[in-house]
């Protein structure tokens, strides 16, 4: 045995005993102190411990060579969100900024073959929210994760794209130069070392990951069986926001996200109802008072061949951000937005509040004692109706204090 324990090493080691599993690797590190402790205690012999050691030693030799970052999970700059996960990754491979995970975090995520409508939505709002610094995950898939990454990078923003290859391996091979961009502007991410294909269950193991990066995740659009849901659901689990755009009914490629809809998730009309539900996570909370998210995008009409363009982040204009409410603030001016609410019920309640002043959503949160669900369901509402709007500093604030309560 190496006579001075190498202990991230020594951790890749674990990674690499056939049959061990993630699971069991976190048992043995949270019951050895000593990472070399619970390798021996994880391979069984030093005879099986040295051969792990030699593995890894390879396995991190291929990586330098190939400028791939090794990250184990006993490191401080492994991404804090993956160790929500029972079964987080022992070792993750990196490709660029491993600080593209400490932002507050919006997936995007959808189907493969996606509308053009589909593409314009991911792409329009990714592109915003990188412009706001924060940063956009994705699985570098075709149709809507491809049109995610594309609008990070026009955004200027970061953006994560996590493989179910290795991270030297495009995926499908039409996104090699998105691929590229990604690993040189942002982070491209897996838990399989350089050089692995794509293999059975590999995509849904990857969705995992997607999931747990993510303060919120955005369905844009997605077929009954697209892995979207697969994602969507493990966020549920992991007890993030989950939110989809609402899409026409007897639609394949709406459908899953309208039954995501019906079973609870957050509905996105806007720009802005992606900030409300960031403002109820702690590192958006974090972000609106240092002023990163700001304003919201006007989405432009999607141009000719958009469906067939692919990701050419180059040709996306920077958003086109309104400086007052927009739309909405016209709709609430119209006096159309006078509508009754209960006091008692979630909306009464924020507008009571409202009535006082600007509050920050965590700060709604304590003051109407409703649970972060239920706050981030009535804030939609309220903005969806043109009564409330989120400003420049994230606060969120009424439109017209004409609104009535009902009796």
């Amino acid at each position: 045995m190496t006579p001075t324990p190498d202990e991230s090493l020594d951790t890749l080691a674990l990674a690499c005993i056939p049959g061990l599993g993630p699971k069991k690797t976190r048992q043995l590190l949270a019951a050895h102190p000593v990472v070399r402790d619970a390798l021996l205690a994880g391979a069984g012999s030093p005879g099986a411990a040295e051969r792990a050691l030699q593995t890894a030693q390879s396995v991190r030799a291929r990586c330098t060579a190939r400028d791939v970052a090794v990250v184990v999970v006993t490191e401080d700059r492994y991404p804090a969100p993956l160790r929500d996960l029972e079964d987080a990754p022992v070792a993750l491979f990196a490709l660029g900024s491993l600080s593209c995970a400490l932002p507050p975090t919006v997936a995007i995520v959808g189907s493969r073959q996606a509308t053009s409508y589909g593409r314009r939505i991911a792409r329009d709002f990714a592109r915003a929210l990188a412009a706001r610094g924060i940063c956009v995950v994705s699985g570098l898939a075709a149709g809507i994760d491809a049109e995610a990454h594309a609008g990070a990078l026009a955004g200027g923003g970061p953006t994560i794209a996590v493989q179910g290859t290795g991270v030297d391996v495009p995926y499908p091979r039409a996104n090699a130069t998105l691929h590229a961009a990604v690993a040189s502007h942002g982070l491209v991410i897996s838990e399989l070392p350089p050089g692995r294909l794509a293999h059975p269950g590999a995509f849904p193991r990857r969705n995992r990951l997607i999931a747990a990066l993510a303060d919120v995740i955005v369905v844009v659009e997605a077929g009954p069986k697209s892995g979207a849901l697969i994602t969507a659901q493990l966020g549920f689990a992991l007890d993030r926001f989950v939110a989809a755009v609402p899409g026409p009914i007897g639609v394949d490629s709406s459908l899953g996200a309208n039954l995501l809809l019906r079973d609870g998730a957050q509905t996105i009309t806007a720009f802005d109802d992606i900030v409300s539900l960031l403002g109820l996570t702690r590192r958006g909370r974090d972000a609106m008072r240092g002023g990163v998210v700001a304003g919201k995008p006007t989405l432009d009409a999607p141009s000719a061949g958009v469906a067939a363009a692919g990701p050419d982040w180059s040709r996306v204009a920077s958003p086109d951000v309104a400086a007052t409410g927009g739309a909405r603030a016209a709709h609430t001016a119209s006096g159309d937005a006078a509508m009754a609410f209960a006091p008692d019920s979630a909306e009464g309640r924020l507008l009571a509040v409202l009535a006082h002043g600007p509050h920050f959503p965590d700060e709604l949160l304590r003051a109407c004692t409703l649970s972060p669900r239920e706050v981030g369901i009535a804030i939609s509402t309220l903005t969806l109706h043109g009564a409330v709007a989120c400003d420049p500093a994230g606060l969120v604030r009424r439109n017209d204090l004409t609104l009535s309560y009902a009796p």
